[in-house]
């Protein structure tokens, strides 16, 4: 027989209503404050949309000043664009997100009175809803062994590839729920998978020290491996689209033996070998101001040239090995000039123009590119960094009780998300590193984390074998996706925001869609 709880005594009754009280005064606003001026502030060029208005203190919460901010611009009901709003000091030493409402966010805690004319910068928000993945659509046998890494096309939902412990990588239709291809010719595990940009091409990076060049369509080498590592490698980054010579894309290629390798795709040779760490190179990225960022386990991040290989500065503020490493820029970079509307400009100047426009859209802050890194280690914190403007940390982020094994940034560079060995998914905001919330759910390790191309959603993969989907704005669990019978290692939501594909220790490639 159950056991039923009791009813609650009259003493809890009166300390729920006590609270509840308490509650509701905490987040209304007081009636009597009048008006306050705001001016509206583009974030990315710094330039005003239109006067100061005066605003209503009571009804001056974020809904209330979009609407307000698309009447400014002229926007009608249908084309109406969502925006997030931040308060920046004349100085430029505090930054404020207005998460609710003006009163709650600077009113109340003295920042500014309602003598004041408040300046709110504004940055719009995907235009686009991602709906939460909530069944497993396919559950595709084919690899060998556990599959370790996972990338959808930057085109579409439609293709995927995946790296497996059997010594090939393979594409997947996840339309139809079927293998494409095998992609044959590694001797030993595939340890990293990578489209190019345009999504013409597959890399993928073994330990039998080589990488390989794959045509995404038909599925056949193109050329032999690409050799020079001395031991296996560990990741790989495409150059960005809008910087790639016209039929010259090159690769870069991290590696256990210290160095990173620049291969020249069009002649199949090594351009530049990157020396200078100290131990296992654990993660390379590509950014769009040409500039090659590394990770080691020598504690240390390190900024490269890759027109002649020079080292620009070292970043050394780790206590123990980085393992991975996040651009804000990493969406907008990885997609080049595709988009939600899937469609594709004509000509290749036309596709350079507009992998450069939404580069440049996505990293410009007050008219000036800003493109930040976040670092994460086995030391249990993470440093975010601005290498532009200096070489010591923006901030250092700390709550993690284990090591950090992976951290990203939403695709508007609102959030970083990070993932540890604590069991534990962390919510970090993306300008200055502040901690918003811990996800809780997982029961063992969580491996990787990625946002949807929205970033309203987070979906993450454990060694408990399950995916769960987090709601970015509540902090709670929006959808629990068990169905993996062993641990989830690699997990990637494709860029059109349609599916979620997985893998992990039991062997199968797990396609997720609303």
């Amino acid at each position: 027989m159950a056991t039923l709880v009791p009813p609650p005594s009259k003493r809890q009754k009166v300390a729920a209503a006590e609270r509840a009280k308490e509650q509701q005064e905490l987040y209304s606003i007081p009636s009597d404050l009048g008006s306050v001026r705001v001016q509206f502030f583009d974030q990315a060029t710094g330039n005003a949309t239109g006067p100061a208005v005066s605003v209503p203190v009571a009804d001056a919460n974020t809904k209330n000043l979009e609407t307000l901010l698309n009447t400014l611009q002229g926007n009608d009901d249908d084309d109406r664009v969502p925006y997030r709003f931040t308060y920046q000091s004349d100085k430029g030493d505090q930054t404020i997100d207005i998460l609710a409402d003006l009163y709650h966010s600077l009113l109340q805690p003295g920042v500014k009175t309602t003598e004041d004319t408040i300046s709110l910068f504004f940055t719009p928000q995907a235009v686009f809803r991602v709906k939460a993945v909530s069944r497993c659509a396919a559950s595709i046998a084919g690899h060998g062994e556990a599959i370790l890494a996972t990338s959808f096309s930057p085109i579409n939902s439609s293709t995927m590839v995946s790296g497996s412990g059997d010594s090939t990588a393979r594409v997947w239709d996840c339309e139809t729920g079927t293998p494409l291809h095998t992609l044959k010719g590694h001797t030993s595990w595939v340890l990293a998978v990578a489209y190019s940009p345009n999504g013409a091409m597959i890399a993928t990076g073994s330990m039998d020290n080589s990488v390989r060049v794959w045509d995404a369509k038909k599925g056949v080498a193109l050329g032999g491996p690409l050799k020079g590592h001395a031991k296996w490698i560990t990741n790989l980054a495409w150059e960005p689209y809008h910087l790639q010579e016209p039929g010259c894309p090159r690769i870069a290629s991290s590696s256990k033996d210290s160095t990173v390798r620049v291969w020249d795709l069009a002649s199949k040779r090594i351009e530049h070998v990157l020396t200078g760490h100290k131990g296992s190179v654990t993660c390379v990225k590509w950014g769009g101001t040409s500039q090659i960022y590394t990770a080691s386990h020598d504690k240390t991040i390190k900024i490269w040239n890759p027109k002649d290989g020079t080292l620009i500065q070292t970043l050394a503020s780790h206590a123990h090995r980085v393992n991975h490493l996040a651009l804000s820029t990493d969406f907008a970079l990885r997609t080049a000039y595709h988009d939600h509307t899937g469609k594709v400009p004509s000509t290749d100047a036309e596709k350079v123009a507009a992998a450069k426009k939404r580069y440049e859209d996505a990293a410009t802050v007050n008219k000036k590119i800003v493109e930040r890194l976040v670092s994460a280690s086995d030391d249990f914190t993470m440093y975010l960094w601005e290498p532009s403007s200096s070489n010591k940390p923006v901030a250092r982020l700390l709550g993690h009780q284990k090591e950090v094994n992976h951290v990203t940034f939403s695709p508007d560079m609102t959030y970083i998300a990070s993932a540890g060995f604590d069991n534990h998914v962390k919510l970090w905001n993306g300008r200055d590193g502040k901690f918003i919330t811990t996800f809780r759910g997982h029961v063992g390790a969580v491996y990787q984390c990625s946002f949807s191309a929205d970033s309203r959603l987070l979906v993450s993969a454990s060694k408990d074998t399950t995916l769960k989907v987090w709601d970015v704005r509540t902090g709670k669990l929006s959808t629990d996706l068990p169905g993996h019978k062993d641990e989830v290692f690699a997990v990637d939501w494709s860029p059109d925001g349609q599916k979620v594909g997985s893998g992990g220790k039991d062997k199968a490639i797990r396609i997720w869609r609303n």
